[in-house]
C-alpha cells in the first residue's frame, strides 16, 4: 500500500524517535501520534508511531485515510497551542473506507517545546548582522522576505528561510505567544504588518526598527485605523537597547539583540518547566524504544 503521506509536502525518512530528538532540540512543537491497540485487519500494529509538526511528517501509521486523519487532528491540536493527550478510535471500514476493515485505537500527544520563538520580517544588512549573533542563542526563528537573492546561502540552524510574496500572510502562521521583529526595506510593509500582529492580539512583543518620528508617524496611523491605545503600546519602535547607539548595521544589530536577550531571560525565569514524572516517563519510554530498534 503507497503511504499517503508520501504526497504530502514536509515529508521526512527519519524515524518517529528521530523526528522527536529534532524537534528537541530546535524547540518545535510536535505531536507523536501511537497505535495503542488494534481489532481485526490494520495497516500497523499496536506500538505503531509517528511525528507530526505543523510543516513536516516522520514515520508512518500504514498511509492511507487512517494517516490522513491523524496527520488533521494532530495539526488541530497544534493550531491550539496547549500540551494535550488526547485518544481516538477509528473504525477504518465503516468511517474510512480502508479495506483492510478493522479498527485502531490511537493517542495524540501534543508537545509544547519552551523555546523563545521569534519572526524576522525583512532580510537587509541588519537582518543579517543580527542572525550571526542570535544563532548562537536559543531561540527558534522564521526569517521572512519576498526577495529570495537577499539571503545568504548558509543558514544556521535554528532559523527557518520564508521567501512569501506577500509576508503578511505569514503572520497568520505564527505560533501563539510569538515575539516579532519587523526589519524590512519598506515603510508601507511595516505599517501592514504592524497591524496584522496588533490584530492577532496575542503578541508576546512587537518591535519595529525605525526612528522616533517614525514611530510617531506610525501611532498616528494606527490610531486613525481606530486601534486602541492599549493596542498601539504594543508596538515597541524604536528598537534596541538605548544605551547602545550607532548606525552600522552590526552596532544596530547588537543593539537589538541585547533587547531581545533580555526578553527570552525573562521567559525562561517566568514560563513553567514541562517536566515532571510524565514528561520524564514519556521520554525514557521513547529513549527505551528506540534502543530495542536500534538493537532488534
Amino acid at each position: 500500500m503507497t503511504n499517503l503521506n508520501e504526497s504530502f509536502q514536509g515529508f521526512h525518512t527519519q524515524n518517529w524517535a528521530q523526528a522527536i530528538n529534532e524537534h528537541e532540540q530546535s524547540g518545535t512543537n510536535y505531536v507523536i501520534a501511537t497505535v495503542l491497540g488494534t481489532n481485526g485487519s490494520t495497516p500497523r500494529g499496536t506500538g505503531s508511531k509517528m511525528v507530526i509538526s505543523g510543516e513536516h511528517i516522520y514515520d508512518t501509521l500504514g498511509g492511507g485515510h487512517l494517516e490522513y486523519v491523524v496527520i488533521e487532528k494532530a495539526r488541530e491540536l497544534l493550531a491550539k497551542g496547549k500540551a494535550a493527550q488526547v485518544i481516538e478510535q477509528f473504525n477504518l471500514g465503516a468511517n474510512l473506507g480502508q479495506c483492510c476493515g478493522g479498527a485502531a485505537t490511537v493517542m495524540l500527544e501534543c508537545m509544547q517545546c519552551e523555546r523563545f520563538t521569534l519572526d524576522i520580517y525583512g532580510a537587509g544588512h541588519v537582518a543579517q548582522a543580527l542572525i550571526g549573533i542570535l544563532a548562537q542563542l536559543p531561540m527558534r526563528i522564521r526569517w521572512i522576505d519576498s526577495r529570495a537573492d537577499v539571503f545568504p546561502q548558509a543558514i544556521p540552524n535554528n532559523v527557518v528561510k520564508v521567501v512569501d510574496e506577500e509576508p503578511t500572510e505569514q503572520v497568520k502562521r505564527a505560533p501563539k505567544a510569538n515575539n516579532y521583529l519587523i526589519l524590512t526595506h519598506n515603510h508601507q510593509l511595516d505599517f501592514a504588518l504592524t497591524q496584522a500582529i496588533i490584530k492577532r492580539a496575542d503578541a508576546n512583543w512587537l518591535g519595529v526598527i525605525g526612528s522616533d518620528t517614525k514611530a510617531k508617524r506610525f501611532k498616528q496611523r494606527l490610531a486613525h485605523r481606530d486601534f486602541t491605545a492599549a493596542q498601539i503600546q504594543q508596538m515597541t519602535c524604536p528598537v534596541g537597547l538605548k544605551n547602545i547607539t550607532g548606525k552600522l548595521p552590526m552596532e544596530v544589530a547588537i543593539s537589538i539583540s541585547g533587547q531581545l536577550i533580555a526578553l527570552y531571560q525573562a521567559m525562561q525565569t517566568q514560563a513553567p518547566k514541562r517536566q515532571g514524572l510524565q514528561w520524564r516517563t514519556l521520554k525514557n519510554a521513547l529513549i527505551s524504544t528506540t534502543q530495542e530498534e536500534v538493537n532488534a
